[in-house]
């Protein structure tokens, strides 16, 4: 297979910029002439070894980061908002949308901006009697898309919350931790008979958990409120950071991050990383050493990408029992649909029907990249009889060439193309033709309809 080309060129502009450089000092450094440099920051030529090396040595890059980010995300967002109705007459071809992505990613942005500000107004005009009088009807993305896609854009890893919470956890037993720091600031702990998770009484200094939890929720919900009392600084300069349009989103996010905080705590990242490389990413092994819970291992996979310490590019999702993605992060090419469900050929809607069970898939997308996916459930109860059980099911995944470095691909077929299933994203960005699963035609394609035959879908696809 052919060296893919590197094209950075937003990269290379984005941290001239940061470090005060005009073009003419920066192709010094990196040992090019200025028309080079130039050319390398617009896309027209690729960057080239000697410009990594010197990225590498000169500002000690993590030059993984050319490749990574932000332009498989917005090509991948970009697409599915194309597969609007309203744009069905003439979308623009694929190699235009990477190109936007690739050389003006802030215009992608304000367009996905956009396209969010029109289907709000879009479903606002479907329901008339809500929004008409309404003080808040103005057109703005929702406080949790908004937070979701902080998170999403941030490649799901917060680097000062990251680090404080390993600091936090050090190397001692990180329960005992977080009792010792509530202690320190006067703060009883309480374990009682309740329905939530936890409750935090601010006048009694009080904090109470449920009994009914398992383990390793009580000990995530004690780390959770250590990072809100003990970590309020650094939450809300990181909050302050991302500039969230509305105290909705602001409050929504500090929940996450404390959450963030909480899991880093109890998986610290070097410790974690080591041990994930050492057990083949074995998630029930992992669980057991860290005292925490397959989903929370498999979510802590998925933002191991310090800089310099990078683990697997994992994807991650989790979905509901009707298909809805609850749940979704990818620091692979593999992006999820931002609105509705996930492929129905994807084995994380099986894992419903073997609970308990590790299911396995090598999958292909449509772009020809192949995947090793794991899927599983995951049941919550609720803790006493007649209390309704939340069920969902995760996917953990990587691509294929990971596959010596996972427990699960072993005597999987992984060189055998036969043995990979196809999957998709949402069906309206799919091309594949031959789908019988599929819902609605794909965006960019002809149908065509013959009255006088019928096959698996009621038209072709040209």
């Amino acid at each position: 297979m052919a060296t893919q080309k590197l094209y950075a060129g937003a990269k290379l502009r984005e941290m001239r910029t940061r470090l005060e450089l005009t073009q003419k000092d920066f192709a010094a450094k990196l040992g090019v002439s200025l028309p080079y440099l130039n050319q390398m920051e617009n896309n027209n030529r690729p960057v080239s070894t000697t410009v990594v090396l010197a990225l590498a040595q000169e500002f000690g890059m993590d030059v993984t980061e050319l490749s990574a980010g932000d332009s498989e995300r917005l090509v991948s967002d970009m697409r599915e908002a194309m597969a609007d109705p309203v744009f069905a007459d003439d979308p623009p071809p694929l190699a235009d949308l990477r190109l936007t992505a690739s050389n003006a990613p802030a215009l992608a942005r304000a367009f996905l901006t956009l396209h969010r500000a029109y289907r709000q107004t879009h479903e606002r005009l479907a329901s008339l009697d809500e929004a008409l009088g309404r003080e808040d009807a103005r057109i703005q993305a929702s406080p949790w898309e908004e937070v979701r896609d902080f998170f999403h854009y941030c490649d799901n890893y917060i680097d000062a919350v990251d680090r404080a919470a390993e600091r936090f956890a050090g190397e001692a037993d990180v329960r005992a931790a977080a009792l010792s720091a509530l202690e320190t600031a006067g703060i009883t702990v309480q374990m009682a008979d309740m329905d939530g998770l936890r409750s935090y009484d601010v006048e009694t200094r009080t904090l109470r958990l449920s009994n009914r939890t398992a383990p390793s929720t009580q000990v995530f919900q004690l780390l959770l409120q250590v990072a809100l009392l003990s970590q309020d600084n650094l939450l809300e300069a990181t909050l302050d950071f991302a500039r969230f349009q509305t105290n909705e989103a602001r409050a929504i996010a500090k929940i996450g991050l404390a959450n963030y905080f909480a899991g880093a705590a109890l998986m610290p990242y070097g410790r974690f990383l080591a041990a994930a490389q050492d057990n083949r990413h074995d998630l029930e092994r992992l669980a057991t050493r860290f005292g925490a819970s397959i989903e929370q291992v498999a979510h802590r996979l998925s933002t191991l990408q310090r800089p310099g310490a990078k683990g697997i590019p994992f994807f991650f999702v989790r979905v509901d029992q009707a298909g809805t993605i609850t749940k979704r992060h990818s620091a692979t090419r593999l992006q999820f649909a931002r609105f509705g469900g996930a492929c129905p050929l994807w084995n994380v809607h099986r894992a419903f029907e073997t609970p308990g069970h590790f299911l396995r898939q090598l999958a292909e997308t449509p772009d020809g990249v192949r995947y090793i996916s794991l899927a599983h459930d995951v049941s919550k109860p609720g803790g006493s009889f007649g209390s309704p059980v939340r069920r969902y099911a995760i996917a953990l995944g990587c691509e294929v060439r990971h596959a010596d470095a996972l427990v699960y691909a072993d005597s999987l077929d992984v060189n055998n193309a036969s043995a990979y299933e196809p999957i998709g994203i949402s069906c309206r960005i799919c091309e594949r033709k031959h789908c019988h699963q599929r819902s609605v035609p794909p965006l960019e394609r002809r149908l065509s309809i013959n009255a006088d035959a019928r096959g698996i879908l009621p038209y072709e696809v040209s």
